[in-house]
């Protein structure tokens, strides 16, 4: 498919991670405060970043994972210990299909290659992937722009799904970028997306850094938002779509969709094909992953729950494909979500 909307020059100034010599990422923990950037050791290392949440996002896990794989090959190259490095790089987050994709792609050559070829070999698959999703971001803010026609509009995004969460302009905060680069876009509402508050930290500053015009608005505000009729449209990333065309997203998503609904408000899920799962079959078979009671309990380092406070603390939710206006991957729109329109733009 052609991509005739992709002559609009739309860039970003922020990105998460950089490769020269070697592999480093900027540290999604201290933002907004501070720009930190941490030289990647290992696999184990980059396990560790990932868990922590210093890099998130569905497409830049996958990416950091396979630049991290590079790192090892050139450390450890031997096979079997490459094998044991991606296993457990594979399953660092479960939730997230990009991780262990990129993972498998970066072993396929790996597996290829003679010993003393596999550093170079890896670090060309990452970077591969590090273009092909750069790319698919561009198409997919193409793509997704058109869903919002209108010369002025107002978006709500909730969490973040901007450059810090993949290796281009974004999925989601791609789209608003290309709105915003037509001189459409009117304002941005963003989401807190508590209790990790990427919206807040990480959204926010990516709009205030591109200077993108952003609102912020606590989670519990948005339905009343919606309802009241001052936003055109819900675009949002995904971390797994379903081949039925359920979206594992931030949790919170799913209550969105059914404000959005109600309210008759156009709800969109942008990703690029790396998070499509066509092998699970239903939402409800997604894994979601918890999170830690801390992340609840606690606001930094104070404590705002008592002392043994039972905690349920879901990264994620499923919305189902009824409640989604449209799927938007670099390949096209599928409208209505259906299982046919997801094989159409995810395979």
């Amino acid at each position: 498919m052609k991509y005739h909307r992709l002559m609009l020059d739309v860039t970003t100034r922020v990105s998460p991670l950089r490769f020269t010599d070697h592999l480093e990422l900027l540290d999604q923990r201290e933002l907004p405060g501070r720009e930190v950037w941490l030289h990647l050791r290992d696999a184990d290392h980059a396990v560790k970043l990932i868990r922590a949440l210093a890099v998130r996002g569905a497409p830049v896990i996958g990416l950091t994972a396979a630049y991290a794989l590079a790192v090892e090959a050139r450390l450890r190259p031997e096979l079997a210990s490459l094998q044991r490095a991606a296993a457990r790089l594979a399953s660092a987050r479960p939730t997230a299909t990009n991780l262990a994709r990129a993972v498998a792609e970066v072993m396929s050559a790996i597996v290829q290659a003679p010993e003393a070829r596999r550093f170079e070999v890896a670090l060309a698959s990452a970077q591969a992937q590090h273009r092909a999703d750069a790319a698919a971001c561009l198409a997919i803010a193409a793509f997704g722009a058109a869903l919002f026609p209108g010369e002025r509009v107002t978006l709500l995004t909730h969490c973040n799904a901007g450059a810090l969460a993949t290796g281009g302009i974004g999925t989601a905060l791609g789209i608003v970028r290309h709105v915003h680069a037509e001189g459409r876009l009117a304002g941005l509402y963003a989401c807190e997306a508590r209790p990790v508050l990427q919206g807040a930290r990480l959204t926010a500053w990516e709009c205030v850094t591109d200077g993108i015009p952003v609102t912020l608005l606590p989670d519990h505000a948005a339905a009343g938002l919606l309802a009241s009729g001052a936003v055109n449209g819900v675009v949002l990333g995904a971390d797994r779509i379903a081949a039925d065309g359920s979206v594992a997203n931030k949790v919170g998503t799913y209550a969105l969709a059914l404000a959005a609904a109600a309210g008759g408000v156009t709800f969109v899920s942008a990703a690029p094909t790396s998070t499509f799962d066509l092998s699970c079959a239903r939402g409800r078979d997604i894994v979601i992953e918890q999170r830690s009671p801390s992340e609840v309990t606690r606001l930094g380092r104070r404590r705002i729950a008592p002392e043994g406070v039972a905690v349920y603390n879901p990264a994620f939710d499923v919305t189902p494909p009824d409640l989604l206006t449209a799927v938007v991957s670099e390949r096209g729109v599928a409208r209505p979500v259906t299982g046919d329109t997801i094989r159409m733009i995810g395979s």
